[in-house]
């Protein structure tokens, strides 16, 4: 074979392998990227009151779980255990909805790290605030796993200091959020 033809074919052969591995590449930071801004979205909308990070965000067969001790941590299977479990006791406790301050965010492939600060008022008029991790696993524009990480001494204090008079009807998720 002639030498010119056969540098023509191997460049060919190496273009159109780091064709297809560019393009693997770029599929993955799209994914990772689409990933991103559907949290950013979720969590823009959460701290301007519009929606519910909960709702748009989780799919309803997320698996939550929330790392520690204590008795909100653990596994929660579905949106709505999650919700009935660990967010409308502690979301009912409160006067004020908790605002969210992302600190950072940061997509690979299908997983997503939001690092943030939460800070609300309870119902006896004394502040709540605590820091956040929560490591979204993604699945099409849907979380199917959380990982949530905070202290939950100060979590656990509210629910310990306020009992409830009245068991409040089960508002919808978008009128507070939680860990």
């Amino acid at each position: 074979m002639n030498p010119a033809k056969r540098l023509t074919g191997s460049a060919l052969l190496a273009l159109a392998l780091l064709s297809v591995l560019w393009s693997g590449v770029a599929a993955a930071e799209s994914t990772a990227e689409r990933n991103q801004r559907l949290v950013e979205r979720a969590f823009a909308n959460w701290s301007a009151g519009r929606g519910s990070l909960f709702d748009d965000l989780l799919s309803p067969t997320v698996v939550w779980t929330i790392r520690g001790s204590g008795p909100a941590a653990g596994t929660y299977h579905g949106r709505e255990d999650f919700l009935q479990r660990a967010v409308r006791p502690f979301a009912q406790r409160l006067v004020t909805p908790i605002v969210p301050r992302v600190e950072g965010i940061w997509a690979r492939e299908d997983q997503v790290v939001v690092r943030w600060m939460g800070t609300a008022t309870a119902r006896d008029g004394a502040p709540y605030r605590n820091e956040y991790v929560w490591i979204f696993r993604m699945d099409g524009a849907r979380a199917t796993q959380v990982e949530a990480f905070l202290d939950l001494v100060p979590y656990q204090d509210v629910i310990d200091r306020i009992a409830l008079a009245d068991p409040l009807p089960a508002m919808p998720s978008a009128e507070r959020q939680a860990p």
